[in-house]
């Protein structure tokens, strides 16, 4: 079954998009598997739908796939608009599991993303570890957010835009303040030495197409997992950063994690 309409939240404020997909068969008395699965910088809540074979790979399954809209936020709290990660993490669940049988277990919810959305799952799933029990990221921007802003503020403003294009630019002055000042809440390695402090680390599943301009990147924050010593399974295969990689990549996860 596949679902689109809107939802009105109360942290944003605002009725909210929201597409989601459901098994075929939703008779069952147990609880379902529940997956939050993000878009991208460029998608909105009906990407996955619209590129994707998620309505085939749920069909005959036991999940239920949560897909939001969260505009250009990187899904953080902006400094200048809405409260995208307080929605997607607090609110979004309440108003779902009223709607449908969901699981509120911990083991049996995963959050997914692609590109910024990405770097959103892994940012919720590390926050909120006790939250969500697995969590994969497909080709993830925002792995050093810290390099990213330094980046763009030893530039200038005129030489970022150049570099960034102006709207990129503007998305992030807009998610993280016009200073881009940094935060260890936004950077995905000082979470996840924060979870491996806690000792509650999500199941980790990352993949990146070789021929992708992130690939680097994700050679180096592996590097840096293994360093911290977070668990993870990283896959690779000749790809570029599209639809076509994240298909295959969702296709994997949800065989991995058995959902």
């Amino acid at each position: 079954m596949r679902l689109k309409g809107t939802v009105y939240s109360q942290v944003l404020e605002n009725d909210s998009s929201i597409s989601i997909v459901t098994p075929n068969n939703l008779n069952s008395d147990k609880p379902y598997n529940v997956v939050y699965l993000l878009h991208g910088l460029k998608g909105d809540s009906a990407s996955w739908l619209d590129y994707s074979m998620l309505p085939a790979y749920a069909m005959g399954g036991n999940t239920i796939y949560i897909m939001p809209d969260a505009g250009h936020s990187f899904y953080v709290d902006m400094k200048q608009g809405f409260r995208y990660f307080t929605y997607i993490t607090e609110e979004l669940p309440e108003i779902c599991r009223n709607v449908f049988n969901i699981t509120s277990e911990r083991e049996n919810t995963a959050i997914m993303g692609c590109s910024m959305g990405g770097y959103g799952a892994l940012r919720c799933a590390l926050m909120k570890p006790e939250q969500y029990g697995k969590c994969a990221a497909f080709s993830s921007g925002c792995l050093f957010i810290k390099e990213n802003m330094q980046s763009i503020t030893s530039q200038g403003i005129e030489e970022a835009v150049k570099l960034f294009g102006r709207q990129l630019l503007t998305d992030i002055t807009s998610a993280f303040g016009s200073g881009l000042e940094w935060k260890p809440e936004y950077e995905l390695t000082e979470l996840a030495k924060h979870v491996k402090e806690r000792g509650i680390i999500p199941e980790l599943y990352l993949t990146c197409g070789t021929e992708d301009h992130f690939h680097s990147d994700h050679e180096k924050f592996r590097k840096v997992l293994d360093e911290i010593g977070i668990p993870y399974d990283y896959e690779e295969w000749q790809a570029n950063h599209t639809f076509d990689c994240f298909n295959e990549a969702l296709l994997r996860a949800i065989t991995k994690f058995k959902l």
